[in-house]
C-alpha cells in the first residue's frame, strides 16, 4: 500500500511538472478515477490479488494517457493558432476515436480473460473492466467540464513550461528506414528467449504446480542449500519433489514441497507442518517449540505466510490463463482489423503484442533462479504478461490512429511518408505516457516488498519493451504487410 501511495503521488507530481496548470486537472481526473474505481470494488465486495493490484496499475497508467492524447492535441491545435476555446473543443474532438480504440481494444481484452480466464486471471480482469470504465468517465467527462468553467470564466490554462514545451517536436526521423534493424534486434531477442524456454524451461510457482509453500522466518542467516538438504532429507517420499529458495533476506526462505499434494486435508496439512518444523528446527538459534513455529503472533519467526493449491486446480488454472491470452490476441486482431478496415492493421497489433510477450516470457525462463527476486510462473507471471498486453495495445493503436488520421488528410502523400510523420506527431505522447507507468512499477519495485517485486521489475521491462515494439515492430510490420498487399493488388491489375 505505501507503494501504491508513492506511485500515486509520483504520477500526480510528473504531471504538474511537464503540463503546469492542465497537470492539476489532470490530477483531479485522477483522483476522481481512484475513488470511484476503490468505490466500485468495494461496492461489489472484490477481493485485491497481485494481479489486481496490477489491473489497478494499469488503468491508472491508462487514465493518464487518455489525458496526455487530450493535452497532445489541444497543444496542437494552439500551436496551429487557433484560439483558446476553439483549440480545446477541437482538441477533444480529435483526440476521441484514439482514447476510444485503445480503450475498447484492452475492455474487449478484459472481457475475454473474465469469462475464459479463472482465479487470479478473472480478478486481473475485473479490475481491468471497472477501471477502463471509470478512467473514461473522469478522463474526458472531469477534465472537460473544469477547462470548460475556466473558458466560462474568461480564463486560459497552460499546457505546457517553458523546458517541456519543445521536447520532440518537430522531430523527423526515418522509423520505417531503420526498421531491418528493429527486425535484426527483436529476432536475437525473440531467439533467446526461445532458447532459453525450450533448453531451460520455467520454474513453477505452487499455483500451476500445486503443492504447498512456506515462508519461514529463522533467527539467523541461512543457506538456501542447507536448508534445502535439511528438507529433503525428512520429505524422502520418491513422487515428491522440494523448492527452497532466499525469500528477502538470508534469513528468509520460501519453501515449496508437492509431498502429498493430492491430499489436501487438515491433517496432511498438520502432517506437512510438523515435518518442516523437524527438519528446520535445528537452523534456530533459540529453542522453538511446533506451536511457536506455527504462529508467528508472539513470536517473530517461523512460518509468516503458506499456501497450498491442489494439483486439479493448477491445471485448470494454467489451461484457462492460456486459453484466455490466446483468444484475447484473437479478438484484438479482429477489432483493429475491423476498425482500421484493414487486415494488415490487425497483423502489425498482434505481431507487436506477441513479440513483447515471448521476450518477457523468456526473460522469466532465462532469469528466474538468477535474479535476488521471485520469477515463477504464477499468478504473478499471468498479471505481469496481461498487465503487458493491456498496455502495448493501447500504444499500437494510438499509432495507428495518427496513421488512418493522415492518410485522410493526405490521400495523394507516399504512405512511408504518413507513417513516418504519424509516429513522430505522437512522440511526446508516447514518452509520457511510457514515464507515468513506468514510475508507478518503478516504485512498486524499490518499496514493495519481494512478493511483488518480480512482478513489477517484468512490467517495468515489458512498458519498455512494448512501447519500443508498438513503434519499431508493430508499425514497421503493419507497413511491410500493408505495401506487400498493395503490390498484388498492383499486380492482379495489370493481368
Amino acid at each position: 500500500m505505501i507503494s501504491f501511495i508513492i506511485a500515486f503521488i509520483l504520477v500526480l507530481i510528473y504531471m504538474v511538472l511537464f503540463y503546469k496548470g492542465a497537470g492539476l486537472v489532470a490530477d483531479v481526473a485522477l483522483l476522481c478515477n481512484v475513488l470511484f474505481l476503490f468505490g466500485t470494488l468495494v461496492s461489489f465486495g472484490a477481493v485485491l490479488t497481485l494481479p489486481g493490484i496490477a489491473g489497478l496499475v494499469l488503468t491508472l497508467g491508462m487514465a493518464v494517457d487518455a489525458n496526455v492524447i487530450i493535452y497532445e492535441r489541444i497543444k496542437e491545435e494552439l500551436a496551429a493558432g487557433k484560439g483558446f476555446s476553439l483549440a480545446v473543443a477541437d482538441g477533444y474532438r480529435n483526440a476521441y476515436s484514439a482514447i476510444i480504440d485503445g480503450q475498447v481494444t484492452t475492455l474487449l481484452t478484459g472481457i475475454v480473460l473474465f469469462v475464459f480466464g479463472s482465479g487470479p486471471v478473472q480478478g486481473f480482469a475485473t479490475t481491468l473492466i471497472i477501471g477502463i470504465i471509470t478512467s473514461v468517465l473522469t478522463s474526458i467527462f472531469i477534465t472537460r467540464l473544469i477547462i470548460d468553467d475556466r473558458i466560462k470564466a474568461g480564463k486560459t490554462l497552460s499546457f505546457e513550461n517553458n523546458v517541456t514545451k519543445n521536447i520532440l517536436k518537430n522531430t523527423s526521423f526515418d522509423f520505417i528506414g531503420k526498421k531491418k534493424w528493429s527486425y535484426l534486434i527483436s529476432g536475437a531477442l525473440i531467439l533467446i528467449a526461445i532458447l532459453s524456454i525450450t533448453l531451460k524451461g520455467f520454474t513453477y510457482g505452487v499455483d500451476f504446480q500445486g503443492g504447498r509453500t512456506y515462508v519461514v522466518r529463522f533467527d539467523q542467516p541461512q543457506t538456501a542449500e542447507d536448508i534445502r538438504a535439511a528438507v529433503e532429507a525428512v520429505f524422502a517420499d520418491d513422487n515428491s519433489s522440494v523448492e527452497v529458495k532466499q525469500f528477502g533476506g538470508a534469513s528468509q526462505m520460501k519453501i515449496t514441497t508437492t509431498y502429498k499434494v493430492d491430499q489436501e486435508s487438515t491433517d496432511v496439512d498438520a502432517e506437512v507442518e510438523e515435518m518442516l518444523f523437524n527438519a528446520v528446527k535445528g537452523f534456530f538459534q533459540e529453542e522453538m517449540t511446533l506451536d511457536q513455529f506455527m504462529s508467528t503472533l508472539d513470536n517473530p519467526n517461523g512460518i509468516i505466510s503458506s499456501d497450498k493449491v491442489g494439483p486439479t486446480i493448477a491445471n485448470d488454472m494454467k489451461r484457462d490463463a492460456i486459453i484466455a491470452v490466446i483468444i484475447a490476441l484473437f479478438v484484438i486482431f479482429a477489432y483493429i482489423a475491423l476498425r482500421f478496415k484493414g487486415w494488415t492493421w490487425g497483423v502489425g497489433g498482434v505481431v507487436s503484442l506477441a513479440h513483447t510477450a515471448i521476450i518477457i516470457i523468456g526473460f522469466f525462463s532465462l532469469f528466474s533462479g538468477i535474479l535476488p527476486f521471485n520469477l515463477d510462473v504464477d499468478q504473478t507471471f499471468i498479471a505481469a504478461i496481461l498487465t503487458i498486453i493491456g498496455y502495448a495495445i493501447n500504444d499500437n493503436v494510438v499509432i495507428f490512429d495518427r496513421i488512418r488520421e493522415y492518410k485522410t488528410l493526405h490521400p495523394n502523400a507516399d504512405f512511408r511518408v504518413n507513417v513516418n510523420t504519424a509516429i513522430n506527431a505522437t512522440l511526446t505522447r508516447t514518452l509520457n505516457t511510457s514515464i507515468t507507468t513506468l514510475l508507478p512499477m518503478l516504485a512498486i519495485a524499490i518499496w514493495g516488498g519481494e512478493s511483488i517485486r518480480g512482478l513489477s521489475v517484468a512490467l517495468c521491462l515489458g512498458i519498455i519493451i512494448g512501447t519500443y515494439a508498438s513503434i519499431m515492430i508493430g508499425t514497421p510490420v503493419m507497413y511491410d504487410a500493408t505495401m506487400a498487399r498493395a503490390k498484388k493488388e498492383a499486380q492482379k491489375a495489370r493481368k
